[in-house]
């Protein structure tokens, strides 16, 4: 006989998916409307109100796609890419590869830049990289999670309105909890996630777009046959997905209301949920939060006597990568973390799998108790394991932090970060 779904009482301390905010659970359970009852009609337009603040933007062009956060990006990379066009992606973790096959996948001539596992890229040789290239797309991850990095975006905008290019982020992992500036930083195309700084499940793709960018879907606008007016011109060259193509979704979510798909009603009340949560507290208040539990999580294990990963000065607020001591199995620590304690924590990917351990301060996990408990667990699981720590150093540094939030707060501040 079958069981309920039951799962088991767990702390998500790693790189994402985290703990959804209560109040994003409850929005979830409640009652589905048609698609266009005029209740879910005027929550889609709200929810897009809501993100234009989150993006910090004023795009009209600003809507979910229902899909996990890749399919945020895949629906930007292939609308906005035609087969031959050229697209540029700085490469410095795991996610720019993704980028990187998605865009070979759309038919794009693919060209990367790369630099070492744990470093960004100063935006000078990005800008070197685009005169020799003449992308049409310059496609970089803000925050990638396989190394912890922020990519400073603040200089981006210019240098590709200087060369005619459009400027696309993924800002899955950075978005809420890292400062982010879509219309003040020149950015054409951001997508995100709910799953990490946003507080809520993986299944909706927040996306914005410039008017810039909307002119490169119109060009490539392909409309269903069955729908298609006779002043919609398609192109010789439509966008290649039906699903994911954001001309017909952009139909879809405008004025218009031209059907495309049926929308994920749950998935729209958790985003909507979680930008109200945001935007209640405050985006800056948000931000501050973020840093405040990175920087205590990492005073905690360095405290413990363990090395952090990477360069920390462009460290992400929410994720650390943590060096496993020689004398400890990674996955066996893993698995004393979950068991023993009910936390998750995570290892990476690459040159980096069983190299380090990825920890988490993000969304609703970002707070002073959950970073006091995983310390508490950390430790504990470590000297279990054979290796020495200072006993209860770990919880001690993080709590100072929380006590006096500026102590060492210019270790971590990223580039474009408020003063």
């Amino acid at each position: 006989m079958t069981q309920p779904v039951n799962p088991p009482v767990r702390l998500l301390m790693g790189p994402g998916p985290i703990d959804a905010d209560p109040r994003v659970l409850r929005a979830l359970s409640t009652p589905l409307v048609g698609q266009y009852d005029p209740w879910m009609t005027a929550t889609m337009t709200e929810t897009q109100e809501l993100y234009r603040q989150v993006f910090g933007t004023r795009n009209d062009a600003t809507m979910l796609v229902d899909g996990t956060s890749r399919a945020g990006i895949e629906a930007a990379l292939v609308s906005l890419l035609a087969p031959g066009d050229r697209v540029l992606v700085p490469v410095f973790g795991r996610f720019g590869h993704l980028l990187a096959e998605i865009a070979t996948r759309a038919g794009a001539e693919v060209h990367t830049i790369e630099t070492e596992w744990g470093q960004v890229f100063p935006p000078s040789v990005i800008e070197d990289a685009v005169r020799r290239v003449r992308p049409k797309v310059l496609a970089v991850v803000q925050g990638d999670t396989s190394t912890t990095m922020n990519q400073p975006l603040d200089e981006l905008g210019a240098i590709c309105e200087r060369h005619g290019v459009l400027l696309y982020t993924d800002a899955t992992a950075s978005i809420g909890g890292n400062p982010l500036e879509t219309d003040a930083w020149g950015i054409d195309v951001v997508s995100a996630g709910l799953q990490k700084c946003l507080g809520g499940p993986s299944g909706s793709a927040p996306i914005t777009l410039s008017p810039r960018a909307v002119s490169v879907l119109d060009g490539r606008r392909s409309i269903e046959a069955g729908i298609r007016e006779a002043d919609d011109v398609v192109s010789d060259d439509p966008i290649r997905s039906n699903y994911l193509d954001l001309a017909m979704i952009l139909d879809y979510w405008g004025p218009r209301r031209l059907n495309h798909h049926t929308e994920a009603a749950s998935m729209l009340y958790a985003a909507n949920e979680c930008a109200r949560i945001l935007l209640e507290e405050g985006r800056e208040a948000v931000i501050e939060r973020h840093a405040t539990a990175g920087r205590a999580m990492l005073a905690g294990v360095e405290a413990l006597g363990l090395r952090v990963f990477g360069d920390v000065a462009h460290k992400m607020h929410n994720v650390v990568a943590v060096e496993i001591p020689d004398d400890v199995v990674g996955d066996q620590v893993r698995g004393a973390m979950l068991e023993d304690h009910g936390i998750e924590i995570g290892t990476s990917f690459g040159p980096l799998h069983g190299r380090v351990w990825r920890i988490g301060t993000m969304g609703y996990n970002a707070r002073k108790d959950t970073v006091v408990r995983t310390l508490a667990a950390l430790e504990h699981c470590l000297r279990r394991a054979g290796h020495a720590v200072p006993q209860g150093a770990g919880v001690d540094a993080a709590l100072d932090v929380h006590a006096d939030p500026a102590v060492d707060a210019d270790r971590t501040a990223p580039v474009g970060a408020p003063a």
